[in-house]
């Protein structure tokens, strides 16, 4: 775990901030906002609007600033975690919000991949807001567990197993607790190369109850996902890409450049295509490999028999690009 400890130390307050996704505290909250961006448009995606597209998650201008921003640039939807004043620390409602944005991604066929980050250049996310765990407890509400079922916000995407559009995490900063479960919970992870990644759970007394425990032991070898669970201790960017656990490292500068990269490579592809293979991936990942081979996957028979299935022979044999028209 070379370079787990060169990291500046996190201030304790930030420190106070960092755990769970999970908690059962009463539901509130307000919608997300949202914005239509042409293709055409350019630069970095703007903090807050009040305006939206038809069928949005809501067209009703807000008087309190949302905790999750949501916005739509061609085919690609921009989702931002924003208080950044607590290091993205999240809390019920933005759990609340969060949802209302996966499953306008989920239904938005003109959405073809998600790119999650944090406001602020300091964090990505720095998990559960302790201090409403702190509330809960002085309230007497038992201590959640694994998965955050009944609970505001679910199904999380960090249990959203049926979520076929591929979702990219942007990290700039801390990813903790529940932070690093959510990127671990995506399908890519673009990270700027002064990013630090932790699950300290059990420095707390907690666990990693949104999938950290899982994933963290599906995503790299199981010895060096120990020691992270175990201790708390962080992990460089540099060490995350060693491990292969995230897929590219760059300066701050290049981050916005280099997810933008990734996400124009995804959007190249036929999109049925896309969302044919994460389901098939993702539902076989644990199944003996004769089993994955004939079982029925509902995306994958919706490309098979799609135009796009002839497009991209068709447009290979003329010498020209593809058009993808994800039908």
């Amino acid at each position: 775990m070379a370079g787990a400890e060169n990291s500046s130390a996190l201030p304790n307050a930030v420190l106070r901030l960092c755990g769970l996704l999970s908690s059962p505290f009463p539901a509130t909250g307000v919608l997300p906002v949202m914005r239509k961006v042409t293709p055409a448009s350019t630069g970095s995606p703007p903090l807050h609007s009040n305006s939206a597209r038809k069928g949005d998650v809501s067209s009703v201008t807000r008087t309190e600033e949302p905790e999750v921003l949501y916005e739509k640039k061609g085919h690609v939807a921009h989702v931002t975690l924003n208080r950044p004043a607590v290091h993205n620390a999240m809390n019920l409602r933005t759990h609340e919000e969060l949802a209302k944005v996966w499953d306008d991604v989920e239904t938005d066929d003109e959405i073809r991949v998600a790119v999650l980050t944090g406001a602020g250049s300091g964090s990505f996310s720095v998990g559960q807001d302790l201090r409403e765990r702190a509330e809960l407890d002085r309230r007497g509400v038992p201590a959640s567990t694994f998965g955050s079922r009944g609970q505001p916000g679910w199904p999380r995407l960090t249990e959203r197993f049926t979520l076929t559009k591929p979702v990219i995490a942007r990290v700039n900063g801390y990813a903790l607790g529940g932070g690093f479960e959510l990127a671990l919970a995506c399908d890519l992870i673009i990270a700027s190369d002064h990013s630090v990644f932790a699950l300290p759970e059990a420095t707390l007394g907690l666990v990693p109850g949104a999938g950290g425990a899982f994933r963290l032991a599906r995503q790299i070898p199981l010895k060096i996902a120990m020691g992270y669970l175990l201790t708390g201790r962080r992990m460089s960017a540099d060490d995350a890409l060693r491990h292969g656990l995230v897929n590219e490292v760059v300066p701050e500068k290049d981050l916005d450049a280099a997810v933008t990269a990734w996400t124009d490579a995804v959007l190249r592809s036929a999109p049925l295509a896309v969302r044919a293979i994460k389901e098939a991936v993702m539902r076989s990942l644990d199944l003996p490999l004769p089993e994955a081979f004939v079982t029925p996957y509902a995306w994958e028979q919706r490309r098979r028999h799609s135009v796009d299935a002839r497009e991209g022979p068709r447009a290979f044999a003329e010498g020209r690009e593809p058009v993808w028209r994800a039908r």
